[in-house]
């Protein structure tokens, strides 16, 4: 889990999904990415397709490489 001054910015990641990729996920599962979010790209990347209400496994692999990579440059990988 990603420590409180560690410098992903989660919420603003989130706006960023919602807006450029369409993963607008509803306030309660928002909120939980938010103050607890995984450590890591994918496990993170992953969360937010369950979030969503989506498998990450069988998800259109171009969409789930799309937001990884918001993510990763997110997370600075």
């Amino acid at each position: 889990m990603l420590e409180q001054d560690d410098a992903v910015d989660v919420r603003h990641l989130l706006y960023e999904l919602c807006v450029d990729l369409g993963f607008c996920l509803p306030p309660d599962k928002a909120e939980a990415l938010i103050e607890a979010p995984p450590a890591d790209v994918d496990p993170f990347t992953d969360a937010v397709f369950v979030a969503e209400g989506l498998d990450p496994l069988i998800a259109d692999q171009r969409v789930r490489r799309q937001v990884r990579m918001r993510v990763a440059r997110a997370f600075g990988a």
